[in-house]
């Protein structure tokens, strides 16, 4: 109970204040599949199509203006009075080896925004004349999701246990089908930023895997059958904290943190980083703005 509480006062204090207690006989009336004494109910939390979503931001940058270059690679950078020159290739990562060719050129940007997700401590060790002191230390775990098969979805509703150590739990997640996906465990991977740089991944799902989930899965919903769920997918996520360590918020560095104008650093960007991707632009612009 400490734990909702705590939760509860923790979104209260980040602007979420329709949170709303629920009891057992109440979340029942609602979801009868899910087993639990006490819950925590969230009137305005939805679900979108990512996919799209991504689609027209994309749209509407080009509509102001903005070009992209997709599968290019930052492989270095210098940051000086004129701006920051990065070294940019169109190859992945993975075979460019960090030499530049025929297929390299050099931008001299103004204004540089480091969201490279996985690679964004990576990119600023690469950035000459950065200050390393600036570049937090990284952790990286690997999430699997399993997919529920054979059987009507038992849930209408996102349903979250209370957080675990290095992440939110195995919880139930909705697409816009109603297909219910279970996920994510927690993997920690023994990689630092510059080898999961160069590093290809398999993001296939063992499916061998699913003999943790279904004990943690029952916790809540303690009808799940034998059998009914399916490797689905895998994800890799940014972490500015270890597995021993107290959760990490993200990182938004401007010119106030490091020094230099015009460079924003998003360390430790994951979830909820889609979630808070347009207040976390937001956020950039105003201090791009304002010199911060």
């Amino acid at each position: 109970m400490s734990a909702l509480e705590a939760i509860r006062e923790k979104a209260h204090k980040n602007g979420v204040t329709d949170l709303r207690f629920m009891s057992d006989t109440q979340v029942f009336s609602t979801e009868p599949n899910l087993n639990c004494v006490k819950a925590l109910w969230s009137p305005s939390t939805g679900i979108i199509d990512s996919h799209t979503y991504m689609m027209c931001l994309q749209a509407d940058a080009e509509l102001h203006g903005a070009t992209f270059a997709f599968n290019s690679s930052v492989l270095e950078g210098n940051v000086s009075s004129e701006g920051i020159e990065m070294l940019v290739c169109s190859s992945e990562p993975s075979t460019v080896h960090d030499q530049a060719d025929e297929n390299s050129i050099i931008l001299c940007a103004k204004t540089v925004i480091n969201s490279a997700g996985l690679h964004a401590t990576s990119l600023a060790r690469r950035l000459r004349g950065f200050p390393a002191t600036f570049v937090p230390k990284s952790y990286f775990a690997r999430g699997c999701y399993f997919s529920l098969v054979g059987l009507k979805p038992p849930f209408s509703h996102l349903v979250y246990p209370i957080p675990e150590k290095g992440g939110l739990g195995v919880h139930v997640t909705l697409d816009l089908s109603g297909q219910i996906r279970f996920g994510p465990d927690v993997e920690w991977l023994d990689l630092d930023s510059d080898a999961i740089y160069e590093h290809e991944f398999d993001f296939s799902v063992d499916s061998k895997r699913a003999e943790k989930f279904y004990p943690e899965i029952r916790k809540y919903y303690p009808a799940l059958p034998d059998g009914s769920l399916k490797a689905d997918y895998s994800g890799i996520r940014p972490k500015l904290a270890g597995p021993l360590d107290p959760p990490a918020d993200f990182v938004i560095q401007g010119q106030r943190d490091h020094g230099i104008s015009s460079l924003v650093n998003l360390f430790g960007i994951e979830s909820p980083g889609l979630t808070a991707s347009l207040a976390i632009a937001d956020r950039v612009c105003t201090m791009l703005c304002e010199g911060k």
